[in-house]
């Protein structure tokens, strides 16, 4: 077992601004906390190591990003010398962020014991594990997201705001994506079942091609909000609005698990969480493959939630 011994890493940047690092070792991880105040950088493009933050908060008096990482993830290296064993890495930002660019280096040091002996990993068995069960939702909800709405009428072209979430209880942080949403004028799809395709292609809102509808920031990895234009579609009929939400590792984006929106100014696909990894939409407009899926946990991951019936 690793005695803890101090927290060696001062916070250096690179650049002189009104930034706060604070760091908190664990037996096996490190929580990190930044904060800064008059920043232009948005948070979530933030990264420990190659991850981004568990957890992300903007107000008036400034921006806020926290991390939680377990050592040797996220490009947390592991240094041993004689007397201390270290796990290092840094908080960065985009280098094509219009902010001043951001480098901390952060870690933890602990007592060696005599004798200790490096863990024996299996380099081809790279698995995630987490305890407890998932729990997805799905809101219409008021204008500013404050509270779910208590009306479903909507006039044509009126944004209808949508928030989906899920509760991870002792999971490691996963980011929520909806892989597909479709308007439908029944409450479950089948063959005959008249749809309208809002997201498909495993995450490209394809609705905001030639509409307003649009992604809105995040506030945490495990919540995302969007903006969907009310629509003409089966006049006169409820409509119901069929998505599927995944529990995703964050760190593990890929062309098959992702949040991709249409830029119309410049006529591209961006990637929502991470533009600088926007190449993961070019498959929007053909057909998305995700790499092979690692296992999150044993239960399940994904759900499809249903709201509705609406009236446009």
């Amino acid at each position: 077992m690793l005695a803890f011994l101090l927290l060696v890493f001062s916070t250096l940047a690179v650049f002189v601004v009104a930034q706060a690092v604070t760091v908190d070792c664990g037996k096996n991880s490190m929580s990190v906390r930044w904060t800064e105040k008059n920043t232009q950088l948005d948070p979530s493009q933030l990264r420990l190591g190659d991850c981004p933050p568990t957890q992300v908060s903007v107000t008036p008096q400034g921006s806020e990003a926290a991390f939680y990482a377990e050592f040797l993830t996220c490009n947390i290296r592991r240094l041993v010398t004689t007397n201390e064993i270290k796990f290092e890495t840094e908080i960065t930002s985009p280098s094509l962020s219009k902010a001043t660019p951001i480098y901390y280096p952060v870690g933890c040091a602990y007592k060696r014991q005599e004798d200790w002996a490096p863990p024996l990993y299996d380099p081809l068995l790279f698995h995630i594990h987490g305890q407890g069960e998932l729990a997805f939702r799905m809101d219409l909800m008021t204008d500013d997201f404050s509270g779910v709405t208590t009306t479903t009428t909507f006039s044509l072209g009126s944004m209808i705001p949508v928030a989906a979430s899920v509760s991870q209880q002792n999971h490691q942080p996963l980011i929520l994506l909806l892989d597909e949403c479709l308007a439908s004028t029944t409450p479950e799809l089948g063959p005959d079942s008249h749809v309208y395709p809002v997201i498909t292609n495993k995450g490209c809102f394809v609705d905001g091609k030639n509409t307003n509808s649009r992604f809105l920031p995040r506030n945490q990895l495990s919540e995302i909000r969007l903006n969907v234009q009310a629509f003409k579609f089966a006049t006169g009929e409820d409509v119901y609005l069929h998505c599927s939400l995944v529990a995703w590792d964050p760190t593990n984006l890929d062309s098959g698990n992702k949040a991709c929106q249409y830029d119309r100014t410049n006529s591209r696909w961006v990637l929502v969480d991470d533009p600088s990894q926007s190449s993961l939409c070019s498959c929007c407009d053909t057909n998305c493959q995700g790499r092979k899926k690692r296992e999150i946990t044993a239960g399940t991951t994904s759900v499809t939630s249903v709201i509705g019936p609406l009236v446009m």
